[in-house]
């Protein structure tokens, strides 16, 4: 008989979603160690978590996650709310209790609340992860062992954009991302932290920052009802208390030199997560919107004079030979957004069941918290900040 976990998940929309779907679909396309029993969903709304846990199919519900933590019939915490202070809430009291703990990203609202975090699932021996999605992409899984194999050579630059323009309308009501008492900031928390991850991931720890922000609205309507990327609003207007866009210069500890960019007001553009990474042998880049193509520049293929064949070229990452597609289709049979979250879970699940390290965890978050707290302090000072150890 499969060994079980018992998931307590606290959020049921967008990213509440996601995760429901993922443990829904990684028994039977990819068998973990441990089987996922969808025990119980948490939601202040009563009548709207019923109606999600039916929908995904959740055995039970509570409107209080103090009581969902507490519960003997939950093995793992899954924390979906929106990111700020009520992640390193429900961390601490389920790391109390024994609870191992998947926390959607920002890992928290600041470094301080990270490393606290860090702590009680150190001091409680919880197994613990964030879930940054991206890392979970075939083609960003390949990019990776790419550079491990040192086909690009020594890296020279990184280069990450991370363009949405969904808040673009000032009309475009003052949801909860919006707020920085929840939030804790803008498409910095947002946007460039998935940025910032994949480039520890990929490239290795920042060392210092220069950073500058800017918000193009600074006032609007009060939202009476949001879920996901959606809203509406009233007539009641309200102060925007976060950045609309931020860029910011890097030096990684290794010496490569890094740019970032990220922003809600990019129009036309709606997921348009990209990195490049140049090296003395050759070039990698991806971008989301293509998700399941990675560019590659072998500069071995340079030739001089005219007629050089050389150039950029297309990779589809969806072999069975890729990370994580030997469990879906035959090549060039895609695979989506939400594949990120199942291979995630599949990483979680497998990691608890047979004590292998999970990655990235509370310490990665942290390490990336750290670096957010040293972009804001930079804006803040107007000069190179440097990146607080972890």
């Amino acid at each position: 008989m499969a060994k079980t976990i018992n998931i307590g998940l606290v959020g049921y929309k967008f990213m509440g979603k996601a995760h429901s779907n993922a443990y829904r679909q990684v028994t039977p396309m990819m068998q973990p160690d441990l089987q996922p029993i969808m025990k119980c969903l948490c939601g202040r709304n009563a009548e709207g978590v019923a109606a999600a846990a039916r929908q995904m199919g959740w055995e039970q519900t509570v409107t209080d996650w103090h009581q969902l933590v507490a519960s003997p019939d939950i093995d793992l915490v899954d924390i979906c709310t929106p990111s700020g202070p009520s992640h390193t809430e429900i961390a601490l009291e389920a790391a109390q209790h024994g609870k191992h703990i998947f926390c959607e990203k920002p890992l928290a609202a600041s470094l301080s609340d990270a490393r606290a975090m860090l702590s009680a699932v150190e001091q409680a021996g919880v197994r613990h992860m964030v879930n940054f999605n991206y890392r979970r992409c075939p083609a960003v899984a390949l990019a990776k062992k790419m550079i491990g194999d040192g086909l690009l050579g020594d890296i020279y630059h990184w280069r990450s954009v991370y363009l949405q323009d969904w808040i673009i309308d000032p009309d475009f009501p003052l949801v909860w991302r919006l707020d920085k008492s929840i939030a804790g900031s803008g498409p910095l928390g947002d946007l460039a932290a998935h940025s910032i991850d994949l480039a520890h991931f990929l490239v290795g720890p920042i060392a210092k920052v220069v950073g500058m922000e800017q918000t193009f609205v600074h006032e609007r309507p009060v939202a009476s009802e949001q879920g996901g990327l959606q809203a509406t609003g009233g007539v009641e207007r309200a102060p925007v208390t976060v950045e609309d866009a931020v860029a910011f210069l890097a030096r990684f500890e290794n010496g490569v030199f890094g740019t970032f960019e990220a922003t809600r007001f990019a129009a036309g553009r709606k997921n348009y997560n990209r990195f490049e990474v140049n090296g003395s042998r050759g070039s990698l880049c991806w971008n989301m919107e293509t998700m399941n193509e990675l560019e590659y520049y072998d500069r071995s293929n340079e030739s001089s004079g005219v007629g050089s064949l050389a150039g950029f070229r297309l990779i589809q990452a969806t072999d069975g030979s890729h990370p994580y597609m030997g469990s879906w289709w035959p090549p060039a049979h895609i695979i989506g957004y939400e594949h990120g979250f199942i291979h995630g879970v599949y990483d979680l699940l497998n990691g608890i069941g047979n004590g292998t390290p999970l990655a990235p965890d509370f310490r990665d978050g942290a390490r990336c918290q750290a670096v957010l707290e040293a972009v804001t302090r930079s804006i803040a000072q107007g000069g190179w900040t440097a990146v607080e150890a972890v």
